[in-house]
């Protein structure tokens, strides 16, 4: 399922593209998530994998044909009603922008229609900007965000911060929560 919009940005005076990715995608999305240095940076492969596998459950804002940010996800498949964001990027260059909010709505938008009814995802509790982003995405969707734990530090091999869960419910429809 396209996910197609465009979106006339007049901070930046560019047009975005949000789209499904494609295979050719998969490296400019391993680029921005290895240069974010806050990202862990999956294989390149993963990426490329995530493009074929997964395209209906994530997002790329293209602009000017190049990737300028994503968000991966995928349907939990014991609870194919879960949309779980594994990584939310943005380039350096859009930063700032609500770039990674907009490509989160509208992924939400596409699984909305397909059933998907929550979102979760986790977060570093180092990670402000993360939380303060799924906020304000639930805020926007008059949806409710809830926090609990999900991996604790020592779960971790490698010295990992633990990560949080959050949820956002109920995930609807534009046409439903407006």
């Amino acid at each position: 399922m396209q996910i197609p919009i465009s979106k006339f940005d007049a901070i930046s005076q560019q047009t975005i593209q949000l789209r499904e990715p494609v295979l050719g995608d998969g490296a400019q999305m391993w680029r921005i998530a290895e240069d974010s240095r806050v990202l862990d940076t999956n294989s390149s492969y993963a990426y490329l994998l995530w493009c074929r596998d997964f395209p209906d459950t994530s997002i790329v804002a293209e602009i000017d044909g190049e990737i300028a940010g994503f968000v991966i996800g995928y349907t939990r498949p014991a609870w194919p009603r879960i949309l779980f964001v594994w990584q939310v990027a943005v380039d350096q260059p859009h930063r700032g922008h609500g770039l990674g909010v907009d490509m989160l709505d509208a992924l939400l938008e596409s699984a909305a229609a397909r059933g998907v009814t929550q979102l979760e995802t986790t977060i570093a509790p180092d990670n402000p900007a993360s939380v303060a982003m799924f906020a304000s995405l639930a805020r926007r969707r008059g949806a409710a965000l809830t926090r609990t734990t999900l991996f604790t530090a020592d779960q971790f091999p490698g010295g990992h911060q633990p990560e949080d869960l959050y949820r956002i419910t109920p995930v609807t429809t534009q046409e439903e929560w407006r």
